[in-house]
């Protein structure tokens, strides 16, 4: 957390350099003395092994959200009646009524003038710097025409968190982070899968486990792409999103669902902006991100035959690139592996099926999922409903769920059989089925 010794230091350096400004006389440059080398903020520059100049750069990113005034209160000390301080730089807010700090305020701040330093210092601004790779700290976009370093100085909100309460807050689901944190109650054993699919799942257990030892005490970083590439195909609630939660859980990992319909835009350019936005949010974290229905963005590119082709495929083209560079795992699921472009299937790192559960995998799931404390009719053979009904482990959840209401709205407390069979029957409805022996 930032204390009062760092909000001392930098009115010092900001007296430092308006003094020399307007006073034309100037004291040593003030010294950096910490006696807090324990919050978050003071780790990371240790860490990081920081620089004077990025330092001061991170604390003038970070002091409009400690005190709000922190600038206005300094400038007006030089200009008590107002005025105009281009050199200065700054900016206002819609809402914020202080002066929000500008890549002009950094130059200014340590370089003053001195246009090689001032150039020199520009640096950390560049997308090679620690700040870019990070995704701490960068200038806003500025309006065509307008000099870049006139972009306000915006530090990412989890780094405002982590040196503000000492924690990182979890993204919510907005137009600049479409995705969404999941996760479950479950445990592996309510998971029900065919062998070969578990074993699929095991090498991505295996890939999170020891990937950072492959890199780095391999020396394998440079050799190998970064991240892993998954794509789970197989019919509707066969436990994609559930095996994806799981892997997150058991990690210790968080996942996010990635909401395409957030993502795609009919508008040119701004699908390619709103995967930028999410993919710049999940550098360098130990997320799991999952694409849910995912031919509807990495389906097969059409022939061009318009402007709208083209772009369409300029989209998947992207997208190809920016899961290629992304360090972590990706996974991908569809109801049908043919509805992906093959130029993603070539690249995934594995590809796992969820296959419709036979009678030795439905039995598990109706038993992992009646109640143990509750009843059933003496009608009720489970093993036989296993064997005659053709249902996912998502249906079977639904059956339980009807059946569990209707036991509940009688007051009983024995789920009858037809009650079941009702649930049943609704889950073969929907299924566009026809329920009979199979």
């Amino acid at each position: 957390m930032i204390g009062n010794d760092i909000l001392k230091y930098l009115s010092k350096i900001l007296e430092w350099r308006l003094s020399g400004e307007f006073e034309k006389h100037r004291n040593i440059f003030p010294l950096l003395e910490i006696t807090d080398n324990n919050s978050k903020l003071i780790q990371f520059i240790s860490k990081n092994n920081l620089s004077e100049a990025e330092t001061i750069t991170l604390f003038l990113a970070l002091i409009p959200h400690i005190v709000p005034d922190f600038f206005n209160k300094i400038i007006e000390k030089y200009y008590p009646n107002g005025g105009e301080f281009p050199e200065f730089g700054g900016t206002k807010g819609k809402n914020h009524r202080g002066i929000l700090p500008t890549g002009e305020t950094v130059l200014y701040v340590l370089a003053g003038k001195d246009i090689e330093k001032r150039l020199e210092i520009s640096n950390v601004f560049e997308e090679d710097h620690l700040f870019a790779k990070k995704n701490v700290l960068c200038l806003e976009q500025t309006e065509t025409g307008e000099p870049k370093m006139s972009g306000r100085l915006i530090l990412d909100d989890e780094y405002v968190d982590l040196f503000t309460i000492e924690k990182i807050s979890r993204p919510k689901l907005t137009s600049d982070f479409p995705a969404q944190l999941i996760n479950t109650e479950l445990e592996w054993k309510d998971l029900v899968l065919q062998q070969k699919t578990l074993s699929g799942i095991k090498e991505i257990e295996t890939w999170l486990k020891y990937n950072e030892k492959l890199m780095n005490d391999w020396e394998m970083r440079g050799k190998i792409k970064p991240g892993y590439r998954i794509l789970f195909h197989g019919p509707p609630g066969t436990g994609k999103t559930m095996t994806a939660c799981l892997l997150g859980k058991y990690t210790k990992r968080d996942v996010f669902r990635i909401d395409l319909s957030m993502v795609v835009s009919k508008y040119i350019g701004e699908t390619e902006k709103n995967l930028s936005k999410l993919f710049n949010k999940a550098a360098n974290k130990d997320w799991i991100l999952f694409f849910d229905e995912a031919d509807s963005i990495f389906g097969k590119r059409t022939n061009v035959r318009d402007a709208h082709d083209k772009y369409a495929n300029q989209e998947v083209s992207y997208l190809l690139q920016r899961i290629e560079a992304h360090a972590g795992l990706v996974i991908l699921a569809s109801n049908m592996k043919a509805n992906i472009d093959t130029s993603f299937t070539r690249r995934f790192n594995s590809i796992i099926e969820f296959e419709n559960p036979g009678t030795s995998e439905r039995l598990k799931l109706w038993e992992n999922y009646i109640p143990e404390n509750i009843k059933t009719d003496d009608k009720i053979s489970i093993k036989e409903i296993a064997h005659k009904y053709d249902i996912t482990g998502a249906n079977i959840v639904n059956v339980i769920q009807y059946a569990g209401l209707k036991t509940l709205e009688k007051k009983s407390k024995t789920i009858a059989f037809e009650d079941l069979m009702k649930g049943i029957q609704k889950e073969y409805v929907k299924e566009g089925k026809m329920m009979g022996r199979r």
